[in-house]
């Protein structure tokens, strides 16, 4: 699901608040890089987006790893749940949040597929 700017804030809210426990990696992916992990299955405490500082703040039991000026938030469900959140950013990098375990995320009027 193509997740539309506006819906972010509230999206990362309800995802947060559904989180207990909860693993998750972070994959980044860009052509200087090639495909790095930059936290490997690690207790997921957080997602939140700043509106005001363009970022997205993805916070861990050990770290915190911020994305900044996402372009693109594309949230991969499947029968179980969230199991993936992509992230396009304006230089053309991408940031894969993959969860060890599918999220049951409470859903909302407002958001849509």
């Amino acid at each position: 699901m193509n997740v539309a700017k506006p819906e972010w804030r509230e999206l990362f809210d309800r995802f947060s608040k559904a989180l207990s426990g909860t693993q998750a990696e972070v994959e980044v992916a860009s052509l200087d890089l090639g495909d790095q992990i930059v936290a490997e299955w690690i207790p997921l405490q957080g997602i939140t987006y700043d509106t005001a500082d363009d970022l997205l703040d993805v916070s861990f039991d050990r770290l915190t790893h911020l994305i900044r000026h996402p372009r693109d938030i594309v949230v991969e469900e499947g029968h179980g749940g969230v199991s993936s959140v992509a992230v396009a950013l304006l230089d053309g990098s991408r940031q894969v949040i993959r969860l060890k375990q599918p999220l049951m995320v409470p859903a909302t009027t407002g958001l849509q597929a």
